[in-house]
């Protein structure tokens, strides 16, 4: 059987990063070490494991023509993502992201700048409404426009296929757009901002998943750093526990997580089966730095689920990987 098809809508930054011994706080300059230039962008980053754990991907996205584009599709190329709906602008640069790694934790503050990013529009997408029609997943992000991502949803929405929003970097989202959201990531504080709480408010996860649910929204997987991962829908309430691993860089875990999610459920997996592959591929990503080189591929990920005596999914294990037939299972 073919390839299950995900389409990403979503951007690409180039990432330059350095560690230092703690975030800076305000108005703080601190010595940094190990400066390097890197692949980013929540969009391709998602691409990229999605590819890499089997899916066929289709990348919709805008690009400068600048060194830092032509450096995105060499990366497209090398990871076997479709570039036919990327799109290259003149005189806009690529987007850029500034990335400080807290060395003896690997947290991480980011700061972007979304160039060639903030131009990517709803027409854009409706562009690759044919590969949106035989996919299996779409999956997008909030660092493009809201219209770009909001008609991914709809449109994938329209063609049956499951619709996952990360909400990040979050902002507001109408009730409209959250009722095409059949699976949101966010991750606690974001989850409250788009509940019209204030980011650091005191109210446990699941009240705030509650609260998303009845905007529309139909299933929420909140990702809780060390504490793992929860399920909420309106017929079930499930907490998956964090894998343990020791952390060198967090950069990429969202990203790794989306994807695996992602790729599971195109693969027919259930949700919570879904949750189980995104957990391992969020958590294999910290074990290494860098977001591009930390993100697994399949064969990886089934060592990893070797090693641990983790129960390995018959797609993950299959010599070929498969598309499912139908709807993936959301529930």
């Amino acid at each position: 059987m073919s390839q299950p098809r995900i389409v990403v809508v979503g951007s690409y930054a180039t990432g330059l990063t350095m560690r230092a011994a703690r975030i800076p706080g305000s108005g703080e300059t601190l010595l940094g070490t190990g400066y390097r230039v890197d692949f980013g962008g929540k969009g391709s980053n998602q691409a990229v494991g999605a590819s890499r754990l089997g899916a066929q991907v289709d990348f919709v996205a805008k690009i400068g023509t600048d060194s830092f584009g032509d450096m995105a599709l060499g990366l497209y190329r090398e990871e076997n993502i479709a570039t036919t709906f990327v799109q290259r602008i003149a005189d806009i640069p690529t987007g850029v992201g500034f990335i400080v790694v807290e060395a003896s934790t690997g947290h991480n503050a980011i700061v972007i700048d979304p160039g060639a990013n903030d131009l990517l529009g709803q027409s854009d997408v409706s562009a690759a409404k044919l590969a949106i029609d035989s996919a299996s997943v779409v999956l997008t992000q909030l660092e493009t426009p809201v219209a770009a991502a909001e008609t991914a949803l709809s449109l994938g929405r329209a063609a049956g296929a499951a619709t996952i929003l990360n909400p990040a970097p979050v902002r507001p989202l109408a009730d409209s757009v959250l009722s095409l959201i059949d699976i949101l990531t966010p991750n606690e504080t974001e989850a409250r901002i788009l509940a019209g709480r204030p980011p650091d408010a005191h109210v446990e996860a699941e009240t705030v998943a509650r609260e998303l649910l009845n905007r529309g929204v139909k299933q929420v997987v909140m990702t809780l750093g060390e504490k793992g991962a929860l399920l909420i829908s309106s017929k079930s309430q499930k907490h998956f526990p964090a894998i343990k691993v020791q952390p060198v860089d967090t950069t990429g875990a969202g990203d790794s997580f989306n994807a695996g999610l992602a790729v599971a459920l195109a693969n027919g997996e259930t949700l919570d089966g879904a949750i189980n592959v995104a957990m391992i591929a969020g958590a294999m990503a910290v074990t290494k730095e860098g977001v591009i080189p930390s993100l697994p591929r399949r064969d990886e990920v089934l060592a990893f689920c070797k090693s641990r005596e983790i129960e390995v999914p018959m797609w993950l294990e299959s010599d070929s990987v498969h598309a499912s037939q139908g709807s993936p299972h959301l529930i």
